[in-house]
């Protein structure tokens, strides 16, 4: 058996795959929320519980969100330690790998079918080109996907913390309102749920609409979606409206740093369930709008990743290569 993880914010996956030539078959797959845990240690703890008698694992490989240095990461939006040796000890073995969230799932990529995907752009696929892939879900992961030799190798980043670049006379009201709150302002501070929290505050102001009564604190983002994608409330419109275009604008900055011309795939947890929003052209409309490399831009290939255990799907990928 391989064990995969993706360790997130919000959540952790843990699943168990049975080798096979391109994409491991998954046996069992159990989520827990991560805040409720006070380690890493503890979810397995509870994982080799939940799938007694426990099979013998020949690799591991865990995504996790927050950078990697010697096989041990520290999570960003979590105080949590992870040791890859820690893990190997456990299981006694020695295929263990640790890797960024975002690294393990741009290694999904290549073995997504196409009902796992949802077109924004159809493009044309460059056969040698690279490709990227962008998520915002509890923080904002950013991911590089290098052609080497005839396949992608894939190169983990902490693009999220970069700063935001305000595109319009209202984002630079955003960006002010962000810098003065939180010292600076980064791309995660408006692509993440907590970013849309944050949009929801600049748009209302003291003001707050009804949307969130009631709402507890882990679904007030889902909450505030819900508003503006339904029109409920016009200032829930605008923290959409704010959140889509950029959405699309990194995601084309993205595209043009790794030169992206095998496609730009946009993951996590929000794009799924704001589809029809960013189908509604305010996404690409930011995306390719980067003159004078816009025409380079319009033939990219842009694919929301529709599968939610994609980072899993990735982190069982690697290990099989293991």
């Amino acid at each position: 058996m391989l064990l995969a993880g993706d360790v997130g914010g919000t959540k952790t996956l843990l699943g168990l795959f049975q080798r096979a030539p391109r994409r491991p078959v998954p046996v069992v797959t159990h989520s827990y929320p991560t805040n409720e845990f006070g380690s890493f240690a503890e979810i397995l703890e509870r994982f080799d519980r939940d799938v007694r008698p426990a099979p013998a694992i020949e690799a591991v490989v865990v995504g996790v969100a927050g950078p990697v240095i010697d096989q041990t990461a520290r999570l960003t939006n979590i105080i949590w330690d992870i040791a890859a040796s820690e893990i190997s000890d456990r299981y006694n073995i020695r295929r263990v790998r640790l890797l960024n969230d975002l690294e393990v799932m741009a290694n999904s990529v290549s073995v997504l079918t196409k009902d796992e995907l949802a077109d924004l752009q159809q493009g044309e696929v460059h056969p040698e080109g690279n490709a990227v892939v962008i998520a915002a879900g509890t923080g904002l992961g950013e991911a590089y996907l290098h052609r080497m030799n005839g396949r992608f190798h894939p190169v983990a980043s902490e693009a999220g913390h970069a700063d935001f670049a305000a595109r319009t006379d209202r984002e630079i009201e955003l960006l002010r309102a962000l810098r003065d709150t939180y010292g600076r302002a980064e791309v995660e501070h408006v692509l993440s749920g907590r970013g849309i929290v944050n949009l929801y505050r600049f748009t209302h102001g003291v003001d707050f609409c009804d949307v969130l009564n009631g709402v507890p604190p882990g679904q007030e983002p889902a909450a505030i979606s819900h508003g503006g994608l339904t029109g409920r409330c016009p200032r829930c419109v605008e923290v959409m409206d704010i959140f889509v275009g950029t959405y699309g604008a990194e995601a084309g900055n993205l595209a043009l740093r790794g030169v992206a011309t095998a496609g730009v795939f946009v993951g996590g947890g929000i794009a799924p369930k704001i589809l029809p929003a960013l189908r509604r052209g305010s996404f690409m409309s930011a995306f390719v709008a980067k003159e004078p490399m816009t025409q380079l831009l319009s033939r990219i290939p842009v694919k929301v990743i529709l599968n939610a255990d994609a980072g899993l799907v990735g982190a069982a990928v690697l290990a099989n290569e293991l």
